[in-house]
């Protein structure tokens, strides 16, 4: 099969001049319906849509080669663009694209025309044909191009396949793989091979892409290697790496920087793979630093993609919640009960409640995923749960001679439960939140890897017993042990001080303090239980007030309540912002959460800003935590008051001096995002 045969006449614009990526990518979609190989255009649309969700296909020397494949696709075809003028699609370069080509791909087992597209990406790497197709005066010179450079550049299984090794030589060999295995392998192979070639070392490469492993490393391969180079953004074997120099880097990395790793490759300060992770050799320790960092980001990054749909799903429902019983009437008078009044409210906010409950849970179990893989998840699961849940439940739990609760637990271990893990009528809070949560997951993952570690010395007859049995049985057992009796009590015992200290803000009436500090608080763990000690503490107070006739005290009380809720709402307004005005320190996922995010912020939805705290914890937490601050601050020198528990703009009817109240809450969230706009990184790509 030819690469023209892929292309139809109707398929081509080498005139398009799209004003953004999205425009782009649905230009593209229109001409790929135009061919008639696509039986659900909007089905198709979604398919390309959520591989860019994934990761750019602007792959960088000004080309993008979105894909999609499934069953809505009758025939495997190409859909091309030439957009003289470039257009930003967030490329890996940041460079406009000039060159599109969009991929559909049928979901079957005849993998044909993956060949086909595979060696049109490989093509695509060389910039005379890629001019040549800027230049082409009509759409048949457009094919002619193609065709001639198609007929001239072998296949990539004939090109990969055809490096020959002299015995003795020095050499070099690499894997590529990408998650769809259709162009970015590919790309990334001639990368590598173009980079070896200009330095003068033979390189065998092999790739893994939808039709599987081609030009499979043999062990031979593998043992005289000078190094090996993984560029790899889906799971490769490594154990057959093992004792080797090993270069791991991301499948963007072989296209984009191929001479810098070819260079590395040949110094000989690549790490040794031992098998378990990558150890460093001589002097590559400092140079490889950012290697383990991009790790430890893409096994958090694998938790906070995951439960991103849980914050945004649960947290808009929660939000209508509100917004139905302030349009039945009881936004000012609905009290602690408000959002759950109405029967329709009460189903929204139980509905959306569970949603939010699992966040935790499933940030903790895909680290651990990403980190130990499948035999992680389970460990990781029950890490995030007790994390998410504290330790309250244990309490109640009755025992031989009585139950922790009345004192009457016999032993040693009894009484260290009682006083320590488990928490007591006048203890502290011993849910440790999302913070615990992300620790859970390292924890999971690194417990279960140990374990497999321990488990390669055991009999192989038990090889069917370890992942089901030995290790989700021993590693939930150290997960539980160490969550119960160390991370949660010590949050607890955090939590009691910090609970003991507002009061006596309180009762010295420091109320400028006192509305600086809650707001802060609000915004260290959004949800967590620091945010829960200051909304605790406020809602307490307006308990007291209700009972008081100290009109000063009330005064005091309505105010904590206002700084509560307004440090609550500036993390997801002030993030949003910096989505905004500053997109590049965000990925392609956050930026897409941002209006869920006004909405959950306006709401008095704090935990819309967990993803963002959870990717980048040093950065965005101290950004939050200052405007919530500064917001808190303000709304208790403006005196504002509160008199409702919960329920964001919904409730402001209730508020005292609404439009210093406003000025407030900007105020903090401008702070928090001009803060992450100055302190952020850049998103990595």
């Amino acid at each position: 099969m030819r690469i023209t045969e892929l292309l139809d006449k109707r398929s081509v614009d080498l005139n398009a001049a799209p004003k953004s990526k999205k425009e782009a990518m649905d230009m593209a979609v229109e001409l790929m319906a135009a061919s008639g190989k696509v039986q659900d255009k909007e089905a198709y649309r979604a398919l390309v849509y959520a591989r860019e969700e994934e990761s750019t296909t602007g792959v960088g020397e000004g080309i993008a080669i979105p894909h999609g494949k499934g069953d809505c696709i009758d025939k495997p075809g190409l859909a091309a663009m030439i957009i003289k003028d470039g257009v930003d699609y967030e490329a890996l370069d940041d460079e406009p694209v000039n060159i599109l080509f969009l991929i559909a791909a049928p979901d079957t087992k005849d993998n044909v025309h993956l060949d086909v597209m595979s060696k049109l990406s490989m093509m695509l790497m060389d910039e005379d044909f890629r001019n040549n197709l800027i230049n082409a005066k009509d759409v048949d010179e457009f094919l002619a191009v193609i065709d001639k450079a198609d007929e001239e550049k072998k296949s990539v299984d004939e090109g990969l396949a055809d490096v020959v090794i002299d015995a003795g030589s020095r050499y070099l060999v690499a894997v590529t793989s990408c998650p769809t295995g259709i162009a970015h392998t590919y790309m990334a192979a001639e990368g590598l091979e173009k980079a070896a070639s200009k330095a003068g070392i033979p390189i065998k490469i092999e790739t893994r892409g939808s039709s599987g492993a081609k030009n499979t490393l043999t062990a031979d391969d593998i043992k005289d290697a000078l190094c090996v180079i993984v560029t790899a953004d889906a799971k490769v074997p490594m154990e057959r790496f093992a004792g080797k120099k090993v270069i791991q880097r991301k499948v963007a990395d072989g296209i984009n920087k191929a001479d810098e790793l070819v260079s590395l490759a040949l110094s000989g300060n690549a790490p040794v793979f031992n098998g378990g992770g990558a150890e460093e050799a001589g002097e590559s320790k400092s140079s490889e630093k950012s290697g383990v960092g991009h790790k430890v980001y893409t096994w958090l990054m694998s938790g906070v993609s995951h439960m991103l749909p849980f914050v945004i799903g649960g947290g808009i429902l929660v939000a209508l919640a509100f917004l139905v019983d302030t349009i039945a009437g009881y936004g000012a008078t609905g009290g602690g009960d408000f959002g759950s009044i109405t029967p329709l409210a009460a189903f929204l906010k139980y509905v959306g409640g569970l949603a939010m409950g699992l966040m935790v849970p499933v940030l903790a179990g895909y680290i651990a995923y990403a980190i130990a893989d499948r035999p992680g998840l389970a460990v990781g699961f029950v890490g995030g749960i007790l994390a998410a849940n504290g330790n309250a439940i244990l309490s109640n739990f009755g025992f031989a001679s009585g139950t922790l609760m009345d004192g009457k637990a016999v032993g040693g271990f009894g009484q260290f439960l009682m006083k320590f893990a488990f928490q007591q009528p006048d203890g502290g809070n011993t849910v440790s939140g999302f913070l615990g949560g992300i620790a859970a997951g390292f924890l999971a993952g690194f417990l279960v890897l140990g374990l497999q570690k321990i488990g390669e010395k055991l009999p192989a007859a038990l090889d069917g017993l370890k992942p089901t049995l030995i290790y989700p049985l021993v590693g939930i057992f150290c997960e539980g042990v160490i969550m119960c009796f160390v991370l949660n009590p010590v949050i607890g015992l955090i939590n009691t001080g910090l609970s003991n200290a507002l009061t006596a803000i309180g009762s010295a009436n420091m109320v400028w303090l006192m509305g600086l500090i809650l707001g802060a608080m609000m915004a260290i763990d959004m949800g967590g239980p620091i945010n829960k000690a200051a909304y605790v503490f406020g809602t307490g107070m307006l308990a007291q007030a209700a009972l008081s006739t100290n009109p000063a005290f009330q005064q005091m009380a309505y105010i904590a309540m206002a700084a509560v809720m307004v440090g609550g709402m500036v993390p997801p307004i002030g993030i949003a912002l910096a989505c905004f005005i500053f997109p590049k320190k965000f990925t392609k996922a956050e930026r897409g959460s941002a209006v869920s995010n006004l909405v959950m912020g306006a709401s008095f939805i704090t935990e819309g800003a967990i993803p963002f705290a959870a990717a980048d914890p040093l950065h965005v937490i101290p950004c939050t935590m200052v405007g919530a601050g500064v917001a808190g601050l303000l709304a208790a020198l403006f005196k504002c008051t509160l008199m409702a528990p919960h329920g964001g703009v919904f409730v402001f009817a209730t508020v005292g001096h609404p439009l210093l109240y406003v000025v407030a809450w900007l105020i903090g969230s401008a702070v928090t995002c001009f803060l992450l706009g100055i302190l952020k990184k850049p998103a990595e790509k």
